[in-house]
């Protein structure tokens, strides 16, 4: 049998100019067990990839803020903080960065995501009057700020839980520090070749290729191993 996956998709399930690899569409729709997506974006962004890959959607979005399993949606991260934070670092002059009809955050619901354009020094020291609730999470896509009490890896567990599977029989795949938490949780962890030092020193392989070249390289002998 072939493991349950626990996906992430920028940097992972995509090219390197940021577009889905067509592979995803070949190895995923049939993949005899539970898929994952658990990423950075907002919630309606892996639901439309389950959908179209005809798969229960399944999923993890905002860095383990929202979970959905079995036709139920959980909010695991309170947006409060991280709303003040934003507010505060553009009362001193900050910059959000998407410009006019930001898509990046309308959806969004318990976190707020920065372009990477947005002054970063500044972000951090205004999350760091926070009391340690509010953290800033570079994905190398954008600037994330999140409670520090959600995390994917935390996600996973209660996604797991309600599948009745063990988080420990998941195979982990990503690329950005928002995956340690989900490497640290799952059985089997795999850093692709592009990923950033915390992902490599978490993970417990690095692939020798990048973005979906790597994902599809190690799907391809999980498969193999299973059968």
């Amino acid at each position: 049998m072939v493991p349950p996956l626990a996906l992430d998709i920028d940097g992972t399930l995509t090219t390197a100019s940021g577009r889905i690899d067509p592979r995803v569409f070949e190895l995923l729709p049939d993949w005899d067990a539970p898929v994952v997506f658990a990423t950075g974006k907002a919630f309606p962004y892996p639901v439309a990839l389950a959908h179209f890959l005809g798969r229960p959607e399944t999923v993890i979005a905002e860095n383990g803020g929202v979970a959905h399993v079995d036709g139920e949606t959980t909010l695991l991260g309170d947006p409060t903080a991280p709303r003040a934070v934003v507010e505060a670092f553009e009362a001193h002059g900050g910059e959000v960065g998407w410009g006019d009809g930001d898509t990046v955050n309308r959806w969004r619901e318990t976190e707020v995501a920065l372009s990477l354009d947005a002054d970063e020094t500044l972000l951090r020291e205004v999350a760091a009057d926070a009391d340690g609730r509010v953290e800033v999470v570079d994905t190398g896509y954008a600037y994330h700020v999140k409670s520090t009490a959600v995390s994917k890896g935390q996600a996973l567990e209660r996604v797991a839980e309600a599948l009745g599977v063990a988080a420990a029989d998941f195979v982990a795949v990503g690329d950005s520090e928002n995956d340690a938490s989900t490497f640290a949780v799952a059985g089997e962890s795999y850093a692709v070749a592009n990923a950033d030092a915390t992902a490599r020193d978490a993970a417990d392989t690095v692939l020798g290729e990048s973005y979906m070249d790597g994902t599809a390289g190690l799907l391809r002998t999980l498969r193999e191993r299973a059968e």
